[in-house]
């Protein structure tokens, strides 16, 4: 075991890390959907993972696989080389790094604080030289592929942050991610969030339309999802989501209340540098009316239930 650097000279000499079989030790804070599935991957590595969540239930959970839990987020970096963080929205990542015993708590020098939630870009770069003050370094490493991609490792991670920091930290990313991208600097990983978010939600709200058309249409809804999932319109709403649909389960892979939060920050970076976004704000205003009249508990797909309710008609898989 080695003792932390004391210097901010360069990554190299600032990162000599505790390391348990040549890997450093991780903590891991936010214990919910995702966060489970990817503690889970990282202790079938043999990463020493500390891990704390505000559920005691979600601590238990992990800590049966081999996870060591902790008492706060200022135990968990205590304890570890890396820092994940995989919470709900910007508030909550503040106050686990910043607040009462919080991570910035247990001092920070020569340690990499990774966080992998989705929240404003401005805040990303606020939070990272906060911790560049702190003596040590930040990535943002937001991901895409919902619960089944982090049960399986395959998770698209995008990352902002320092070059060398990225490449120290890769191999602890493509445990989670089967495409690990360094995008630029601090924030960019946010940036990007935005972009897939965008693309994703729209594409989530148009297959909702096109299902409530055909099936308005008197067609099998299990029919179209299978032609289109053969040509042109095929994409990953359709593979991860679509026998869902059709079996009308809502189980959340990806709540809708976070696509919520995603697209009002995704709308919050288009206002703030200038660029039209008419269809972004549209698909915005259909998640705001999947909240009225379904749950922002539900899986982000439950969107489809506002063109339901308009056209009068329920998509169903076998029913013509």
């Amino acid at each position: 075991m080695h003792d932390s650097a004391t210097s901010m000279a360069s990554p190299e000499d600032v990162f000599i890390w505790k390391e348990v079989m040549d890997r450093p030790i991780i903590g891991f804070i936010g214990l919910g959907i995702m966060g489970r599935p990817m503690v889970r991957n990282l202790l079938s590595h043999s990463y020493q993972v500390h891990v704390y969540s505000t559920r005691q239930s979600a601590i238990d959970d992990v800590t049966g696989d081999g996870a060591l839990g902790a008492g706060s987020g200022r135990d968990v970096a205590k304890n570890a080389d890396v820092v994940i963080t995989m919470v709900p929205d910007t508030p909550n990542v503040e106050a686990v790094l910043f607040g009462a015993d919080g991570v910035a708590e247990a001092g920070l020098e020569g340690k990499v604080v990774i966080d992998m939630s989705t929240i404003s870009t401005l805040a990303t770069q606020r939070f990272a030289a906060r911790i560049a003050e702190l003596g040590g370094a930040m990535l943002d490493a937001p991901v895409s592929g919902g619960d089944k991609g982090a049960a399986a490792g395959t998770l698209s991670i995008m990352v902002g942050g320092d070059a060398d920091v990225f490449e120290r930290c890769r191999p602890i990313l493509e445990v989670l991610g089967g495409r690990v991208t360094h995008v630029g600097g601090n924030g960019a990983g946010q940036v990007v969030k935005s972009c897939n978010q965008t693309l994703a939600a729209a594409t989530v709200a148009a297959l909702g339309e096109a299902l409530v058309l055909g099936a308005k249409a008197g067609v099998d809804p299990a029919k179209i999802v299978e032609v289109l999932s053969g040509g042109y319109a095929r994409c990953g709403a359709l593979e991860i989501r679509g026998q869902a649909i059709l079996d009308r389960d809502f189980t959340p892979g990806f709540k809708s209340a976070l696509q919520l939060k995603d697209l009002r920050l995704a709308v919050e970076l288009a206002q703030g540098i200038g660029v039209p976004a008419p269809l972004l704000a549209l698909v915005q205003e259909q998640y705001k009316a999947a909240q009225v009249i379904s749950s922002g508990e539900e899986d982000h797909t439950n969107v489809l239930k506002v063109t339901e309710q308009l056209a009068g008609v329920e998509v169903r898989g076998g029913v013509q």
